[in-house]
């Protein structure tokens, strides 16, 4: 009998994740009390069936992974914790969220504390869904527990028995990708508030035609993630921090998706994103908003 796996919360990759062991025949199910119509809508389209509370969550559940942004790893962390003491079902709990190692041993401490099972992860790629599999790294002595995940359009890889390993792992792998992207915004739209977009633009197109074709395929997208990216360079920035070295990079890159989610281009969702807009117009947009702050 397949396991029922437990999901919070149901954003993008919280609900292609559940729509992919959905396939595989698991009963995927979560609890949307105080989620926005477009986390139902997403719950809907992933098969992932709202039992309208965390008790009757965990009551059902075999295993939960927690999938969100970093800012609310520790809240849904606490609230898992005391839904499975209410139960008495201490089920295995696997935070899969951007946060700093530091963050997964807190919350590891919590749990064992309470007898709980916990699995630090960390998510690479993009959902399950996509041309690639969506890789998973697991750490800590129940890592093994998220196998369950492994050949469903995911891959699984323990990587030790140590909490902070998988957190780490990520943090590396993001700081180099969205913090590159961070760049790439920022330096076009000074460039842009300059009056010197064009000439930048030749001079990439001509010397850098790798990073010209890599701006073009993600700046334009990036206001509609920038908000959920914020928490995450902040746990990368602190992430460095702890191993002495410099974490201004990604407090910059955080300071530049905080700027990012107050624009108009802030308020678009993978759903609504307009596919047709340029890098041009995409620039002309952030650097006109960046001029009120």
């Amino acid at each position: 009998m397949s396991e029922t796996i437990a999901i919070i919360a149901t954003g993008d990759m919280g609900h292609a994740v559940g729509r992919a062991l959905g396939a595989y025949g698991h009963r995927v199910v979560t609890d949307l009390t105080g989620r926005s119509d477009r986390s139902r809508g997403l719950a809907a389209a992933g098969g992932v069936a709202d039992l309208g509370s965390l008790d009757a969550v965990v009551e059902a559940a075999d295993i939960f992974l927690s999938i969100a942004p970093p800012t609310a790893a520790r809240g849904i962390a606490a609230a898992a914790m005391a839904a499975m003491r209410r139960a008495g079902r201490l089920i295995p709990f696997a935070d899969c969220n951007a946060v700093s190692p530091m963050t997964a041993m807190a919350m590891a401490e919590d749990f064992a504390a309470a007898d709980i099972p916990f699995i630090d992860a960390g998510i690479i790629g993009r959902a399950p869904g996509h041309d690639a599999k969506t890789q998973f790294y697991a750490s800590g002595p129940h890592a093994v527990r998220l196998m369950v995940l492994d050949g469903k359009d995911m891959a699984v890889t323990v990587l030790s028995d140590r909490i902070g390993d998988a957190s780490a792992l990520k943090m590396c792998f993001a700081s180099i990708t969205k913090g590159t992207n961070a760049l790439y915004a920022t330096a076009l739209i000074v460039a842009a508030r300059y009056g010197l977009g064009d000439e930048l633009a030749q001079e990439l197109e001509g010397r850098a035609p790798g990073t010209w074709q890599a701006m073009n395929r993600a700046v334009p997208w990036l206001a509609a993630d920038a908000d959920r990216w914020t928490g995450e360079m902040e746990e990368i920035a602190a992430t460095y921090d702890a191993v002495g070295m410099p974490d201004g990079f990604h407090r910059g890159a955080a300071a530049l998706f905080r700027q990012l989610a107050a624009t108009p281009l802030g308020d678009e969702t993978r759903e609504t994103l307009d596919q047709t807009r340029t890098l041009e117009q995409t620039i002309a947009i952030l650097a006109k908003a960046a001029g009120t702050h």
